[in-house]
């Protein structure tokens, strides 16, 4: 269940990277509501998260799967040159994604940070 969380709030990051750009310096109402929905909702799944999945690996694959979804939604909307080299970027962010996943063990993970401190 996390990990379908964590995906889910990589999504939203992606959704509110995407409307802080479309919100033209936070002066269109519209992209500013969708944008702290959007942020609301992905740090609520990152912060539920990471209770069971290492901070490290969960915030990789967030910032990864965000940002790659932001790119990938920039040049279909025409706001970023599709490119072959940014497109195997893409692809290599996604496989070493997948590749934190395969090698996380939840079992190694602590609720939080401030409980090792």
């Amino acid at each position: 269940m996390a990990w379908t969380i964590l995906l889910i709030s990589a999504v939203l990051e992606a959704v509110w990277a995407t409307a802080l750009a479309l919100s033209a310096g936070f002066t269109k109402v519209w992209p500013i509501v969708i944008f702290i929905l959007g942020i609301i909702g992905s740090m609520w799944g990152l912060t539920y998260a990471v209770k069971q999945i290492p901070i490290s690996v969960a915030y990789a694959v967030w910032v990864g799967i965000g940002g790659a979804l932001t790119v990938l939604v920039a040049m279909s909307l025409g706001y970023e040159e599709v490119k072959w080299s940014k497109i195997v970027c893409i692809t290599v962010i996604i496989a070493c994604t997948i590749g934190l996943k395969l090698n996380s063990h939840p079992s190694a993970s602590k609720s939080s940070v401030s409980e090792s401190a």
